[in-house]
């Protein structure tokens, strides 16, 4: 064991890759020398040291070399399969690396990256030898996707274990224990802190681990704890096809590159996911094909700050010019040179199936240089709807956010845009009662709200997180109360604002994208337009404009045109015309 301790800590120094070997990874054994953390760990009442336990004590006993993780540090990321079952770590069997058709049962909580993050998984536990199961009481185990922007979603989980404990405590003692892991930016966050308040969880596995999953459970599998949360400086999950877990989905996710370089203040998402680094345009560009090959019909191309992407993997590319920025902003680190950048993997998704939509999202109001909007506005099938973070209408605020720009530069970012793209749809996110913030430069956001008339927003009360700068240097002085009040009137001005915005669609004939049946009635189907508006309409036969004469019935991944009758803050209504194609259609709105 001793050998082991002295390889996790030389590891964690040296801080080599996700394959290098267990990384950090806390193994809570019965023994008070068994944990490289140097603490005691009881074994859980009531359990008793058998055989299979002795045997693996005693293999990990012996433990893997030095050289055994030199030489796994050695093997480029690219080479890497899912896990190298053939030169498995000598602590480990091949078999107790499967999973043997145990089930396994998937949740996921958050953002868009971590539905993306849940099919990555998916597809390395496939490739395991594991089952899906949509049963959560035929489990074997149970994964959580988890979300760490703000407190209101770690209650969610502690909450949603609280709920597991007594599903896992009721277990029949004549299956396969069940086993529960906390994966993604909540286990990032609070690493061992987890395993510490809640015993029954038996895995950790943060954003950049997830390679590890096969592995880490093999050591759950021993009545052990074992986690894995170092971040890694190239994972990208490059060569990993990730599993569509929907199959009747028509569209899907695709991740361009991982973690944040911003530092905003506020935001603790740099620690969680980690230093930005960007997949190789080849590997984004296959899974595309593949994702057209298999008839989705629109991608969502995904980063924490997606419009920064920056491929280095190309040598002759790496003397490019610097990353030009949209004027009047500016960055928190040194200017990067080089890489082959967002403008030019947009232009090659785009090529790749002119019926495809594409989108992308979440991008930084810095990242939009001229380049990208021109293409966007040429492109039929890139979608004219950007979503543009503002975070707050007062300069000040902005400031102390760290965000790179003031309130004058953001509005005349926004004037170009829609010069740019004419009838383009804007989102943007705010936070109400960052630190220091006054009534005053909460009015000025307010204000901001009425003089851009976003179409869709994204509003959430300030949730101090630990690690963060504004942790460290700021001061969460605005009450609890003040800052609900204020998201309640934020959340008021803008759905005034949208209902106004959207009523311009009101009229004009719309290409949607259709998604299924309405959730509110069976009678209407609903899709989503160019400008990622929900479109209610009914589901009744129609002409097919590229079969001429044949009546239909609009299907999940059909274009259908539909001429709006009715709007609101968040959805619009109206009567099918048509199917169609992209192709074929406007691209927008058409006034009749």
């Amino acid at each position: 064991m001793h050998h082991l301790q002295c390889i996790l800590q030389a590891q964690r120094c040296l801080g080599w890759g996700p394959l290098a070997s267990v990384s950090w990874l806390l193994l809570r054994t019965c023994r008070a020398h068994s944990s490289f953390s140097g603490t005691s760990c009881p074994r859980p009442e009531g359990q008793q040291e058998n055989g299979v336990q002795k045997d693996f004590s005693s293999r990990l006993a012996t433990g893997p070399t030095f050289q055994h993780f030199l030489r796994s540090a050695s093997v480029p990321q690219e080479k890497l399969s899912s896990l190298d079952v053939v030169d498995p770590p000598p602590y480990l069997t091949v078999d107790e690396l499967l999973g043997r058709q145990r089930k396994v049962y998937l949740e996921t909580y958050g953002c868009q990256m971590n539905v993306n993050d849940t099919e990555i998984v998916w597809s390395i536990l496939q490739k395991n030898g594991y089952l899906r199961t949509n049963n959560l009481q035929e489990a074997d185990v149970i994964l959580l996707v988890t979300c760490s922007i703000r407190e209101k979603a770690e209650q969610t989980i502690w909450s949603r274990l609280h709920q597991l404990k007594a599903l896992k405590k009721k277990r029949l003692r004549s299956r396969v224990p069940l086993k529960i892991g906390i994966l993604g930016c909540m286990a990032e966050r609070l690493k061992e802190e987890i395993l510490h308040r809640e015993k029954m969880v038996d895995i950790l596995a943060g954003p950049d681990a997830y390679r590890d999953l096969p592995r880490l459970l093999a050591f759950a599998e021993s009545g052990q704890q074992a986690a894995n949360v170092l971040l890694s400086l190239d994972e990208t999950y490059a060569d990993v096809m990730p599993v569509q877990t929907s199959p009747s989905a028509t569209s899907a996710f695709v991740s361009i590159m991982r973690g944040c370089d911003n530092m905003c203040s506020y935001c603790i998402v740099p620690f969680t996911r980690g230093r930005e680094r960007s997949r190789p345009v080849a590997s984004i560009l296959e899974e595309v094909r593949k994702l057209s090959e298999q008839g989705l019909k629109e991608v969502t191309l995904l980063g924490q700050n997606v419009n920064s992407y920056r491929d280095n993997s190309e040598v002759q590319f790496n003397n490019a010019v610097s990353t030009n920025l949209s004027r009047g902003f500016s960055t928190n680190y040194k200017t990067k040179q080089g890489g082959l950048r967002f403008a030019h993997l947009l232009d090659q998704v785009s090529r790749i199936d002119p019926e495809m939509r594409i989108r992308f999202t979440s991008p930084h109001p810095k990242d939009f240089p001229d380049e990208v909007l021109q293409l966007i506005h040429e492109r039929d099938n890139i979608c004219k709807q950007i979503h543009l973070p503002a975070q707050s209408g007062s300069s000040r605020v902005l400031e102390a956010m760290r965000r790179g720009y003031s309130r004058e530069a953001y509005v005349e970012l926004i004037h170009h845009i829609r010069e740019s793209i004419p009838g383009v749809s804007l989102s943007s996110d705010f936070i109400a009662g960052f630190c220091g913030e006054t009534e005053e430069d909460h009015l000025q956001t307010v204000s901001l709200l009425q003089e851009v008339q976003y179409n869709m927003g994204f509003l959430f009360a300030y949730s101090m997180r630990q690690k963060t700068r504004a942790y460290h240097r700021l001061k969460d002085d605005v009450l609890e109360e003040v800052k609900l009040r204020r998201l309640e009137e934020l959340i008021t001005v803008f759905r005034e604002e949208a209902t106004k915005a959207n009523k311009i669609s009101m009229g004009c004939t719309q290409l949607v994208l259709v998604e299924g049946l309405s959730k509110r009635s069976a009678t209407d189907l609903c899709g989503r337009n160019d400008g990622n508006l929900k479109v209610i309409f009914p589901d009744v036969e129609m002409e097919d404009v590229t079969n001429s004469g044949l009546r239909v019935r609009a299907q999940p991944g059909d274009y259908v045109l539909v001429k709006i009758t009715s709007t609101s803050s968040q959805t619009l209504r109206g009567h099918v015309l048509c199917r169609t194609t992209l192709k074929d259609s406007a691209a927008y709105c058409s006034p009749e």
